[in-house]
């Protein structure tokens, strides 16, 4: 599929910002301009917010039956249109073509169990204390329309997260999709479209971040906030849509801790580990960071995965055989050149990368850290990149209380043959998504999201459609 400029999806229709606005967009494998997307303006938002109402009292309206059957329409369309989705957001985005299909098949099953939730969303009758003739009742309604933030790492995923519980719930939605990789999401919105979804209940907008944040959450219409991205910028949304009543849920940075224990299986650990590092170089919120490794596996542990990380090949998501793409932007190289400068001047030792790959393009090498003190930026603030630091740990109480010490808490890794250290990490590890002896496997049926700064609320799971639903109580006296 050729790269097609991308344009505004409002009210069922696909048009040109009003303004006649655009914004460039850029390959990060070579750095050239392949395309634009429409810049909204306030015209534009203001159409969409009428939009997003119509479409809501449309969709609220409609038998959950009825409803579900288009959403599942939708992820069949997907499905058949895997492939060239891949391609567009491997242009756009940078990771390699597999992961890129692994995407957008993943989004398709997630939408497919959205929509046999939607049949789930129960009120429930709740007996009377004073009389038999009362008949009191829980009402599960929509919380009205939906203003969505999502980044750029997982343009397909991230947007999918958001649409399949609003929808389910029976929420219309205005997306705010990047503005760096917009031409999969609005793949992701023409599938719904092609499905028979009505207008209005799902629009997609782009532009600029800040004004279309603060225009949207400061509106009447939308009664529903929620973002993806970083904790300084979720909690300034959070903090806004605070003074506007406005519920809001967020799916915010991480700094994900990996403990292996002293009867850790390190070749699990290695290939779980390095297959969650390096997936979209580095850029995912639940990527491992933090590695602490018990002091009697340390040496044989870091030499198998240095060795794993120098085996990787680098290259453009398009070629085949290429492990790990380049990063999003400029920006991310400047980011891991500083992680890597800090933690050096600190004491830390390079075991493996560090340098910028070539100049065309935002190539990064692997890049391994050991002996890392704990005052060095990497062990403090995300790298959100292809960057890692080591330490070694003596007795595991201290590693969890490592783990634990940052405001982050996304996810975390831990790999031991143990029951009891499996139940002690369980339960002590501040964390909300936490996977033992094994590579992160998010899934629709669980819970998705963090604690402490890593934000409030569920992507995953039942509990993702708490966030879009009003319990109302109801009694009613036969008379």
């Amino acid at each position: 599929m050729s790269y097609l400029n991308t344009q505004l999806f409002i009210h069922g229709e696909w048009r040109d910002a009003a303004g006649g606005r655009t914004l460039p967009v850029f390959n990060p494998s070579t750095g050239l301009e392949i395309g634009r997307v429409a810049h909204a303006g306030t015209a534009d938002l203001d159409a969409a917010l009428v939009s997003a109402q119509k479409g809501f009292e449309t969709w609220r309206d409609m038998p959950a039956i009825e409803r579900s059957k288009i959403v599942r329409r939708a992820a069949a369309l997907l499905r058949e249109r895997a492939a060239d989705i891949a391609k567009l957001l491997s242009q756009e985005q940078g990771k390699p073509l597999v992961e890129a299909k692994g995407e957008a098949l993943a989004a398709a099953d997630i939408i497919d169990w959205f929509a046999d939730e939607s049949l789930r969303v129960y009120g429930r009758i709740v007996p009377s204390r004073t009389s038999l003739s009362i008949r009191q009742m829980v009402i599960k309604d929509p919380v009205g329309p939906v203003a969505a933030f999502t980044p750029w790492n997982f343009p397909v995923n991230q947007v999918v997260r958001k649409v399949g519980p609003a929808l389910a719930a029976g929420c219309s939605m205005i997306v705010k999709a990047a503005e760096e990789t917009p031409a999969a999401p609005a793949a992701l919105v023409k599938a719904f479209q092609d499905a028979g979804l009505p207008p209005g209940v799902l629009n997609l907008v782009y532009g600029d971040p800040a004004e279309i944040s603060g225009y949207l959450i400061a509106h009447p219409i939308i009664r529903k906030i929620t973002f993806t991205g970083s904790t300084p910028v979720g909690k300034q949304l959070a903090a806004l849509a605070g003074r506007h009543m406005k519920r809001v849920s967020m799916e915010l940075g991480g700094h994900a801790p990996v403990l292996i224990c002293e009867d850790a299986d390190i070749a699990l650990a290695v290939k779980s580990i390095s297959a969650a590092k390096f997936r979209n170089a580095g850029q995912v919120c639940i990527s491992p960071t933090r590695l602490l490794v018990h002091e009697s596996l340390r040496k044989e542990f870091t030499q198998a995965f240095t060795a794993h990380a120098q085996s990787l090949k680098v290259g453009d998501g398009l070629t085949e055989g290429t492990q790990m793409g380049p990063l999003a932007n400029p920006r991310r190289l400047v980011a891991m050149a500083q992680f890597t400068q800090d933690a050096l001047e600190k004491g830390a030792k390079l075991l493996h990368g560090g340098e910028r790959i070539g100049t065309a393009g935002n190539f990064w090498q692997p890049t391994i850290l050991s002996d890392v003190p704990l005052d060095a930026k990497v062990f403090n603030d995300e790298p959100f990149g292809p960057v890692v630091g080591i330490r070694g740990f003596d007795k595991l109480d201290e590693a969890i209380k490592e783990a634990n010490r940052l405001s982050y808490g996304l996810a975390g890794y831990a790999f031991t043959a143990s029951l009891k250290n499996a139940d002690l990490l369980a339960r002590r590890v501040e964390v909300g998504m936490l996977w033992i002896n094994m590579p992160a496997m998010p899934s629709a049926e669980m819970p998705f999201g963090g604690i402490k700064d890593s934000g409030y609320g569920s992507e995953g799971g039942p509990e993702a459609l708490d966030c879009y639903l009003n319990a109302r109580s109801v009694a009613v006296m036969n008379v």
